[in-house]
């Protein structure tokens, strides 16, 4: 059991080179304060809104790591508990690499970048897959051209919210698409009212 949620990620080893560093003190006060977040809060719940991207990390039992991406809709990654995270697995290349990791070791990391908002989320836990239909059919995001196989809960040990250096800012192909629309219809807008003076002046 950890003393800290923090602790599972600064072990001893961590805290040694922390110190080392110069950084200890920081992240000290950090652990005063309670450590890494462990209940999903109406923070986690907005960005995971705007989420249509993340990294799965798994291991083998003798610890040889894997990461997989998985993505969907925006929002494809949804609470369904205090603790548990949930989201539809679709049919894809049909490796079940993180699915035989999860069964010989459950230990799971949840990795998310929003590039528009330069911010990256943390989430450490554990995770198994199911296929419960019913669960499946909750979690499979409307009107999206997948095939669920299964749904993976994510129980959530702790979390943590990056800072923005070093994040470059993107924007997906929606966002620029929308920005784009409104811009038009800006320049529509005032065509129009610009013609509607002409007139006006003649």
């Amino acid at each position: 059991m950890l003393a800290l949620s923090s602790d599972i990620a600064f072990t001893p080893t961590v805290k040694a080179i922390q110190t080392a560093r110069g950084s200890r003190d920081i992240y000290a006060r950090m652990e005063a304060s309670g450590g890494f977040r462990t209940a999903i809060d109406e923070r986690l719940i907005a960005m995971l809104a705007e989420a249509n991207s993340a990294y799965l990390g798994t291991a083998t039992a003798d610890g040889q790591p894997y990461i997989q991406h998985r993505g969907g809709p925006r929002g494809f990654i949804r609470p369904v508990g205090e603790h548990t995270l949930g989201f539809a697995d679709y049919t894809g290349n049909r490796q079940y690499v993180s699915t035989g990791n999860l069964i010989d070791n459950p230990k799971a990391f949840l990795f998310l970048m929003d590039y528009a908002r330069r911010a990256r989320i943390k989430i450490w836990g554990t995770a198994r897959f199911t296929d419960d239909p019913a669960l499946i059919d909750a979690l499979m995001p409307g009107d999206y051209r997948a095939k669920p196989e299964a749904a993976l809960l994510f129980d959530i040990e702790a979390w943590d919210i990056n800072c923005p250096q070093h994040i470059p800012q993107k924007f997906d192909a929606d966002q620029v698409a929308g920005a784009l629309a409104e811009r038009d219809a800006e320049i529509d807008r005032l065509n129009a009212e610009i013609a509607r003076l002409k007139g006006t002046d003649a």
